[in-house]
Formats: structure tokens, C-alpha cells, sequence
């Protein structure tokens, strides 16, 4: 077995997972986080709990531009290797419907097994080295910060996305992918709110409800999800407008007509839902619409669509124009990145740089709610690992 070099980019969740299984296979490795500590993305996944797979594993639970590209990655490291994984690290893990915790339902746990284990493999990790420049030359590569070179065989760029507000999240690794002749898929928020035109918002800001979420774009339907929905002063949010916010924001980005559909009653059809309204105007003639929808709705909801021409089918379809979304500081990941066609699926190596490996969100790979783009860090980061440590230059 050849011990190759490698030089990681980037100490989130997939960078830690290809230093580790580089290491695992062989090679020396050198781990460079421009931030003070590793994993400070992953310190706040899940809101601080880190749900950090989940045991429903679908296609449609990962985007891409090339919708094939993400599967041959998750089959070669699939959730249960990612569990055993993780369990081998100490960590005892707890099932919650399907969504994987640490039981301490803390994302510092994760972190720490992980840079625990770095030690243990003994992985040169270096913190605050922004990495400015990339070169590739006979002997490999040369990987320069603003204060110091690094040499190396191979190098995995794992350096993120600009999504989030942590420290350290933005355009760097698009850069670097771009100066070694990669294109990169202009990224836009994803699993993020949806700004929205057509009312004032403030009438119904706080209010948290179940519904329908429905993206349709230039009159087709695009994504669908329910849930809790949160209703917000400039449109709405929630976990299902973050698993349809990625079909809204690409189609925005391409300057395309944008709408989303409410349903806040799915349990009944619109007829049924008239004719419930109807025994209750009966039963109070003298009553206003909004008194007809209590106890249906929070009443705030109730104010709004009440001011509606057919309260009944804004409660089935209420519409808005979306006009944009919340920005990158409030998005959770980016659609977007790294075209993926340029990059081998089974072991991340480029197809346009040999001896560079990409993985996690620097890839246009995103997965929906609920563990999924973990699930991708992991599994991208674990494929590029072994093989940038196993395959010769």
C-alpha cells in the first residue's frame, strides 16, 4: 500500500470524516480549518442536537443537478455504516421516527469523538490556515495559506458553502475548485424561508400552523411538502417550506414565475370544508366569517382569511408570489456548487484536476430536512478518503 500525503480542506462534518478514512487507509494526513476549532458548521446543526442521519433514505432526498451522481456514494457508505461508524467513536446513538441523535442530543458530542479521533490517528490538524491558492505540478500539490506552503500527493477540498452565518462559511472553496478549471454552479439558499408578495405580513407574523406546502413554477408543481408551517413578516418558513425553499430558489435564480399554495385545512376537500362553514353560519347567521373559523385556526390566521372574497378556498389554496428567499446567513445549505459531471461518483476524485478529491457542500448535492445533507458529508467525505489514500497518482 502506497502512503500517499494528503491534504484536507476544510474541518467540517465530510473534511473530518476524509481525514480520518484517509488515515485509516494509509495515508499521512494534514487537516486545515481556517476557523480556531473544527466543526463549528456541525456545532449547530439540528438546532445544537445534530440529527445527524436519518433511516429513510430516498433518491428525492438528495438534489442535484445530475440527480444520479449522489448514489453511488451513499451506497458505498450507507446510513448503517455511518451509525456503526459513529458507535465505534463511543457515541450511542438514539432513534427518534427515524432521525439519528446522539443521545446526549448534543452536536459538540459528534464533534468531539471526531477530533478525539483525529488525535488518536494522529492527523496533523491546523486551525486558522485560510487557504488561499492551490497548485497542481509534477509531485502533486502545493497548498498555499497566508502564512505557510503545504506539499502533498493528493488534496480533498472539503471546504463548505457559503450557507449559514458560522464563521468561515462562503465562497472559498468555489474559488479554489474554479482556479484548478471547475465549474461551479452558481449557488442560492436552500432549506430557508421564502419571501413572498401579496399581503402585509405583519398581521400574521408568529403564528405557527399545519399545512400543505405547495411550489408550483410557471404553473407547474414542483415540490410539495406539510407540516408545520410558521408564518413570518416577510412571508413564510417552517421545515416544510425549507424541504420545497431549493425548487423556488433555483427557479428564481433562472427568472421563472414563482408561486406557493397553502393548504391550512388538508383534512377536509374544499367542498367538505364549504359545507362545514355553511352548518356553521346556520347555527350563527349573525355572526362574522372570522367567528366561523375559530377553533380551526390561531386567531390571527383567522383575521387574515376572513378578509379574503372566498374565505373557504384561501383556506385550501391560499396563494402567494414568492420573490425571493431568506439569505444565505439564514440558509441551512446551498443548491449549487460544484458541477458534479466533472467529478468521479464512486471515489470524488476530479475528472478536470486528477489528484483532487471534492466532497460535502462544496458539491451540488443538497439534501432535504432531516439529517440528510450530514448523511452526504459523510458518505462524499468517506469516498473521497479512501481513495485519494489508496489510488495511485
Amino acid at each position: 500500500m502506497d502512503n500517499h500525503t494528503v491534504i484536507v480542506i476544510g474541518a467540517g462534518a465530510s473534511g473530518m470524516m476524509a481525514a480520518i478514512q484517509a488515515t485509516r487507509y494509509g495515508a499521512g494526513v494534514t487537516l486545515l480549518e481556517g476557523n480556531d476549532h473544527p466543526g463549528r458548521k456541525l456545532g449547530a446543526t439540528g438546532n445544537g442536537r445534530c440529527n445527524f442521519t436519518n433511516l429513510v433514505q430516498r433518491p428525492d432526498c438528495y438534489r442535484s443537478s445530475d440527480p444520479g451522481f449522489p448514489a453511488a456514494a451513499l451506497s458505498a457508505f450507507t446510513v448503517q455504516d455511518t451509525i456503526a461508524f459513529f458507535t465505534d467513536l463511543g457515541i450511542y446513538t438514539v432513534n427518534k421516527d427515524g432521525y439519528m441523535y446522539p443521545r446526549s442530543m448534543q452536536a459538540q458530542s459528534m464533534i468531539q469523538a471526531l477530533t478525539m479521533e483525529l488525535a488518536s490517528l494522529r492527523v496533523k490538524v491546523k486551525t486558522r490556515e485560510k487557504v488561499t491558492q492551490i497548485t497542481r505540478n509534477e509531485n502533486g500539490f502545493t497548498v498555499q495559506t497566508q502564512g505557510w506552503q503545504y506539499h502533498a500527493d493528493k488534496v480533498i477540498l472539503a471546504a463548505g458553502s457559503n450557507a449559514s452565518a458560522i464563521q468561515g462559511s462562503g465562497r472559498d472553496g468555489y474559488d479554489l475548485a474554479r482556479s484548478l478549471g471547475h465549474h461551479v454552479i452558481e449557488p442560492v439558499p436552500a432549506l430557508t424561508g421564502l419571501r413572498c408578495r401579496g399581503m402585509s405580513f405583519a398581521s400574521w407574523a408568529g403564528v405557527r400552523t399545519q399545512a400543505v406546502v405547495t411550489v408550483q413554477i410557471d404553473g407547474r408543481e414542483a415540490a410539495r411538502e406539510s407540516g408545520e408551517v410558521q408564518l413570518t413578516e416577510y412571508g413564510v418558513s417552517g421545515i416544510p417550506v425549507f424541504c420545497v425553499s431549493r425548487f423556488a430558489s433555483v427557479a428564481l435564480r433562472e427568472k421563472k414565475n414563482v408561486q406557493v399554495y397553502l393548504d391550512f385545512f388538508p383534512d377536509l376537500t374544499l367542498p367538505q370544508l364549504r359545507c362545514f362553514l355553511e352548518k356553521r353560519r346556520e347555527k350563527w347567521p349573525q355572526r362574522p366569517v372570522r367567528d366561523l373559523l375559530t377553533g380551526l385556526f390561531p386567531d390571527r390566521l383567522c383575521q387574515v382569511l376572513a378578509k379574503e372574497k372566498d374565505p373557504a378556498k384561501s383556506v385550501k389554496t391560499f396563494t402567494l408570489e414568492v420573490t425571493g428567499t431568506q439569505d444565505f446567513s439564514h440558509a441551512q445549505v446551498c443548491a449549487g456548487g460544484v458541477d458534479t459531471r466533472q467529478v468521479d461518483p464512486e471515489s470524488m476524485e476530479s475528472l478536470v484536476c486528477s489528484g483532487l478529491y471534492l466532497c460535502g457542500e462544496v458539491l451540488d448535492v443538497d439534501g432535504t430536512c432531516g439529517g440528510y445533507n450530514l448523511q452526504w458529508a459523510w458518505s462524499s467525505g468517506a469516498a473521497a478518503g479512501k481513495h485519494a489514500a489508496l489510488c495511485p497518482q
